[in-house]
């Protein structure tokens, strides 16, 4: 019994501190948790399974060891038992702390995330002593006060235990493993119950409440390595033949055989036929949301609409600059799990338009103020037709040095020197230039552009000052020879903190888009379009015809579909026109209408959700088989 009443004891302590964490975040959002379907204090219910699964898998190793290990190596086991605790303990309320920032910054409990930055340390240091020293000030208060009464209170708590002779401590085993095993599985039906638990609700918010921050990392770790078994498991089940001709359906694309070696490539013929070799210069935005857009915050690209064509109803593919680089430099959509430009079957043979254009002899770059080992871009670029990377390290004596690398003025003027080399030597060139300014803790430099908020690090001077250097950027450009034989893209990767209440929040998926290029009539075009529409688009303007597997089309090709695939952490939304089908993982599909910027449910459109699940095993299986080519 004391076996019992000792793990029943640390159990307790665990749910104490997981409710703390929830009724504070509870409270925080708390107006957001109104418009519900269902009771908002269920959360504590369903929070509290959440919570017992994961205390219970927390105390399977005390379990092992007070019930088998010898009385001879009691010493030992009393110190692991006491180290193991100090380090679970602090773990959690480390974790419950850093929730709130983390909520903060994305709208969501940490996930996969909050592990992936773990392997930048030199840039997520700078950013929590920026913006979250008050956080982490307390996080680390809280658990040097644990640390101090625990260890002066139960120096030697598991001695008694270990002490009983181990052939009456063994009998225990058997039940107790027994109770966190039913714990762990918290369902006696045919599945164990997960995270899709918690989903209970139509409010995302509530949801997310309703979670277990630490519960939440270790299960996007493991779902995050994603086979094609684990994502028919997550999504559905459907044939890879028949996903495939529903997406080209729906995209509008004929594309190659099911067995050839790239289903979606295809010819498509230009519709700006000329023999100049056009060069190519991609402006990728960090966090640009459409919502930053107006006279006030971007004066240069409200002057820059004129002088192009302007996308007002583009959508980013998901939430992370790998996914905007994927659907900008490939024309691919947001894959399951980890993107593409992290993934080892996509480090060499994956489909770029550097590699659509090296037959042709243009040199192509990525150009980045940063380290461009950050998300493994170096790897993914340069294994992918990509002939040159410039990053940090091959600035010299730049103006400003941010966290995230040397300031976007200083990237627009390299870039601006690389392109008048090239072009003189008569060398075409295609380039995707990454700005990363606009970034927290959005340090930027002081003496460029008056702030919109004054003495402050906010993302509204960050945008207002990379807005001032993609002015900077066309003003250099154009007293350049190599203005007027190039096609200009600037579009950003994604918005700067996707939030909202719907399962999917749409509406912060909307991002600017602007190709300007000499010759082209200026206008606004009002049809949704993506990434890969606007690549394919910026294609089609080299006035060359091309064979590419591009999930998108030219805007200028009377096949363009009106259509977006959109990824919001592991749900997906298949937004066609105004009707949006969204998947979230074990949970049966929904369909919606959006209007005024918010989901609203309508009824079951089963061929809109089947081709939902269609694009995500289509993703998964170009991917899987290597076929985006």
């Amino acid at each position: 019994m004391k076996i019992i009443k000792k793990l029943f004891n640390y159990y307790l302590l665990m749910i104490v501190i997981f409710f703390i964490g929830r009724l504070a975040l509870f409270i925080w959002q708390f107006s957001r948790l109104k418009n519900s379907d269902s009771s908002i204090w269920l959360t504590f219910i369903y929070g509290l399974k959440m919570d017992t699964m994961l205390s219970a898998m927390l105390l399977v190793i005390p379990l092992l060891v007070l019930t088998l290990a010898p009385s001879n190596l009691k010493k030992i086991a009393n110190s692991f038992l006491k180290l193991y605790f100090v380090a679970i303990i602090s773990l959690i309320i480390y974790i419950e702390f850093a929730t709130f920032p983390f909520f903060a910054q994305y709208d969501v409990r940490p996930n996969y995330k909050f592990v992936e930055y773990l392997a930048y340390p030199k840039e997520v240091i700078g950013m929590i002593l920026a913006d979250y020293k008050l956080p982490l000030f307390l996080a680390i208060s809280a658990i040097v006060i644990f640390i101090i009464l625990y260890l002066k209170k139960f120096s030697n708590s598991f001695i008694e235990i270990l002490n009983t002779p181990l052939k009456k401590r063994v009998i225990w085993f058997l039940p107790i493993a027994l109770i966190l095993f039913i714990a762990i599985r918290s369902s006696f039906g045919h599945r164990p119950a997960n995270i899709s638990d918690a989903m209970y609700s139509n409010n995302r918010i509530l949801n997310e409440v309703t979670k277990n921050s630490l519960y939440s990392i270790g299960y996007a770790i493991y779902s995050n390595k994603n086979s094609s078994a684990k994502v028919a498991k997550l999504y559905g089940k459907m044939n890879p033949k028949e996903a495939l001709e529903r997406v080209k359906k729906r995209l509008k694309i004929e594309g190659s055989e099911f067995n050839s070696t790239s289903p979606f490539s295809r010819l498509e013929k230009s519709h700006f036929k000329t023999n100049k070799k056009r060069n190519l210069v991609i402006f990728l935005q960090e966090s640009l949301g459409y919502q930053f857009i107006s006279p006030k915050i971007t004066p240069n690209l409200i002057k820059l609409q004129k002088e192009g064509i302007w996308f007002n109803n583009t959508y980013s593919n998901g939430t992370r600059s790998v996914r905007g680089i994927a659907g900008v430099t490939s024309g691919f959509l947001a894959v399951p799990g980890k993107g593409v430009v992290k993934r080892n079957k996509s480090q060499s043979g994956f489909f770029t338009f550097a590699s659509l254009l090296k037959p042709l002899g243009y040199h192509s770059m990525f150009i980045y103020g940063g380290e461009a080992r950050f998300d493994n871009m170096r790897s993914w670029f340069l294994g992918n037709g990509f002939d040159e990377i410039i990053e940090q390290k091959d600035y010299k004596n730049p103006h400003f040095v941010a966290n995230w690398g040397v300031s976007d003025e200083d990237l627009v003027k390299m870039a601006n020197r690389k392109f008048n080399k090239l072009y003189s030597s008569g060398k075409p060139f295609a380039a995707l230039m990454f700005s990363s300014s606009n970034h927290s803790p959005f340090d930027i430099p002081n003496d460029k552009v008056k702030p919109i908020i004054p003495n402050k690090n906010c993302v509204e001077n960050a945008v207002h000052y990379a807005d001032f250097a993609i002015g900077k950027f066309f003003e250099l450009a154009k007293k350049s020879p190599y203005y007027k034989d190039t096609i200009f893209v600037v579009v950003a990767d994604h918005n700067v903190r996707v939030y909202g209440d719907d399962v999917v929040p749409v509406n912060m998926f909307h991002i600017p888009a602007l190709i300007i290029a000499d010759g082209i009539d200026s206008k606004i075009y009002k049809k949704a379009t993506s990434q890969p529409d606007i690549l394919a688009t910026a294609l089609d303007l080299l006035g060359k015809d091309f064979k590419y597997p591009i999930l998108g089309k030219s805007i200028f090709s009377d096949k363009k579909a009106d259509i977006n695939l959109l990824q919001f952490n592991q749900n997906y939304a298949l937004k066609v026109k105004e009707k949006v089908a969204v998947i979230v993982p074990k949970q049966e599909p929904q369909t919606y209408i959006y209007k005024n910027k918010h989901l609203i449910k309508t009824k079951h459109d089963k061929e809109l959700e089947k081709d939902a699940l269609a694009f995500i095993t289509t993703l998964n299986y170009l991917y899987d088989k290597q076929k985006f080519k």
